[in-house]
């Protein structure tokens, strides 16, 4: 039976129930492929209006990306906004981040209402490793005024009196943004699923679907589910479940590291619960535990295990806090996203009957749950709004030649911060 990987939410999970393999056959209205926030957002909002759903994960609930995250949860997409406007033009591009701020708020509204996921932390500091005020003046000005947002810009006077790190400079703080325990929130959006009479099984991997079937034949390995609708959302876990779902998709390894308690000190280094980011193009992402642990994330690679994950990721941390420089890791983990080379979230219909939402990497707890209403709404309510996605399609992503070009991009990322830094450092005559 498949565990959950080692990290800072298996550990401070509230509850370890377990839900049965599925054995035998069963039969519903709709049927839900994978338990990460994908499947579960979808599985409830269709539980919610009242139909009949059951889940199958190959896993346990929340075992991949949903459950390791850094549990981040903000307006957008991976694609940046300013690329989405140059994409699909201002009016479209308000219509499609409107989506993700309504996800937002969602999240707060069910995450309020669950055991284990607070403290719900509000708000997310963006620091910038640049000394140009007026570049993050204009970024913080176009987004409230294009997005609607409520980002403050904080001169690098206040940002250093909190983050006491010699890379930053100014910040822009994002009020609407939030971060708490993915994992618990995760599981508890499949124990809501149950409590409006949804089914889940766990340990339960699909090895075949009959898509042209009336109703729809899933096959695991020891049962089989008929269903009038399925919803497939494996993302970066899909394999070779359905063709042209799985060669649409990047699997993409992340990684996060979670420190030893450091104590006292920590209010000396890091005065604020908030999550923070920063202006990079291959930035970090951190938050401190009211244990005064820290949660470090970041970096993307083709590669989802590798070797001296910790030394790596406490590297990098080190790097903006060398103050920190005896500080420990207690425990480091990988995860894998799923990517479309697009960048934007791969949700539609491949045939009547037959739907798919997946591609939530770099910007996943709020926008998971913006696929799971509008897929919800599409079958419950004839709701058209996921059309608005379909300038973003089913795009090859390359296979094993996709993932290397993706970590040829990411390369090309920090060669462009290092050249930027080198820059900003002979302005300053430190060269």
């Amino acid at each position: 039976m498949a565990e959950y990987a080692d990290s800072y939410y298996a550990r401070t999970r509230v509850d370890d129930g377990r839900r049965p393999a599925l054995d035998g056959s069963v039969s519903t209205e709709i049927a839900v492929i994978g338990g990460g926030m994908a499947g579960l957002s979808t599985a409830l909002g269709l539980a919610e209006r009242g139909h009949k759903v059951v889940v199958l994960e190959a896993h346990r609930i929340g075992w991949g990306a949903s459950g390791r995250n850094g549990g981040f949860v903000s307006a957008g997409f991976a694609l940046g906004p300013s690329e989405l406007v140059r994409k699909v033009g201002t009016p479209r591009a308000r219509e499609l981040y409107r989506l993700t701020q309504d996800a937002v708020a969602l999240v707060r509204r069910r995450a309020e209402a669950m055991e284990g996921v607070q403290p719900i932390v509000d708000g997310i500091a963006g620091c910038s490793w640049f000394d140009d005020r007026d570049a993050v003046e204009r970024r913080a000005a176009w987004m409230n005024e294009t997005f609607g947002e409520r980002r403050e810009v904080w001169p690098r006077e206040k940002v250093r009196s909190i983050w006491r790190s010699p890379r930053y400079y100014d910040a822009i703080f994002n009020h609407d943004a939030f971060s708490f325990h993915s994992l618990n929130f995760t599981r508890g959006n499949a124990t809501a699923i149950e409590a409006l009479g949804g089914t889940i099984f766990e340990d339960t991997p699909v090895r075949h679907i009959d898509l042209a079937s009336e109703p729809k034949r899933i096959q695991t390995d020891r049962g089989t589910v008929t269903a009038d609708q399925v919803v497939i959302c494996c993302s970066g876990y899909i394999e070779g479940l359905v063709g042209p779902l799985s060669r649409a998709i990047l699997p993409i390894g992340t990684y996060v590291v979670l420190t030893e308690p450091v104590g006292e000190r920590l209010k000396e280094i890091i005065g604020a619960p908030n999550g923070v980011s920063d202006d990079r193009f291959a930035n970090d992402y951190y938050r401190p535990l009211p244990d005064t642990r820290l949660l470090w994330g970041g970096r993307i690679s083709r590669w989802t295990d590798p070797q001296r994950l910790s030394d790596t990721m406490m590297g990098d941390l080190k790097r903006v806090y060398p103050q920190l420089a005896d500080l420990k890791a207690e425990v480091a983990w990988p995860g894998t996203m799923g990517y479309a080379v697009h960048k934007m979230p791969q949700i539609g219909c491949l045939r009547p009957g037959v739907w798919y939402s997946q591609a939530y990497g770099g910007h996943g707890m709020g926008t998971t749950t913006m696929g799971g209403e509008l897929v919800a709404t599409a079958i419950s309510e004839g709701d058209e709004r996921w059309r608005l996605f379909k300038p973003f399609g089913l795009i090859p992503a390359g296979g094993p030649l996709g993932t290397w070009y993706a970590q040829a991009v990411y390369w090309s990322y920090q060669a462009q911060d290092a050249w930027n830094l080198w820059r900003q450092r002979v302005r300053h005559g430190a060269v």
